[in-house]
């Protein structure tokens, strides 16, 4: 099986379910916003969706791997979104959360939202950035000091 259907069974079942499922089940039996605060809870719900979909494509294609952590890239991305942060899938999640949290008014999916952070920031400072040091050395330290692990350089 090749990085693309791997990366989109992992797609379906993971950030699907974390980013969606997950969300629906918690506010969905709230009444949505509507106007302006229901356009701009869909727009971050299409940031989500374009940042995560356009990252996988860039670990599948050019990584030759995907986003899962047993079968991760094999080399180093850094085009696309990952010029800007280095960790667009997360951003992605949670762009896709506060979309929902928006549209249902919902403090319990802001409360998520924050909750999928620190396990983000944990997993990423603890386990992924380690791990990329150890496998792409000087290449990704180089990256860390370039790109910004959560917003690109400048913005925070």
């Amino acid at each position: 099986m090749g990085p693309f259907l791997k990366t989109a069974l992992f797609t379906v079942v993971v950030p699907t379910s974390v980013a969606v499922l997950i969300p629906l089940f918690i506010g969905g039996d709230r009444a949505a916003a509507d106007g302006l605060v229901r356009v701009f809870a869909f727009l971050l719900l299409a940031v989500g969706a374009l940042l995560y979909l356009r990252s996988a494509w860039n670990f599948a294609s050019f990584g030759r791997g995907t986003p899962a952590i047993t079968d991760a890239p094999k080399r180093l991305v850094t085009r696309g979104f990952y010029r800007y942060t280095r960790n667009p899938m997360y951003v992605a999640v949670l762009s896709a959360v506060a979309g929902w949290a928006i549209l249902y008014r919902a403090p319990v999916l802001w409360a998520y939202g924050a909750a999928l952070f620190v396990f983000f920031y944990l997993f990423i400072r603890f386990y992924e950035e380690p791990r990329l040091t150890r496998e792409f050395g000087e290449e990704y330290m180089a990256y860390m000091k370039r790109v910004g692990r959560w917003l690109p350089r400048g913005m925070g």
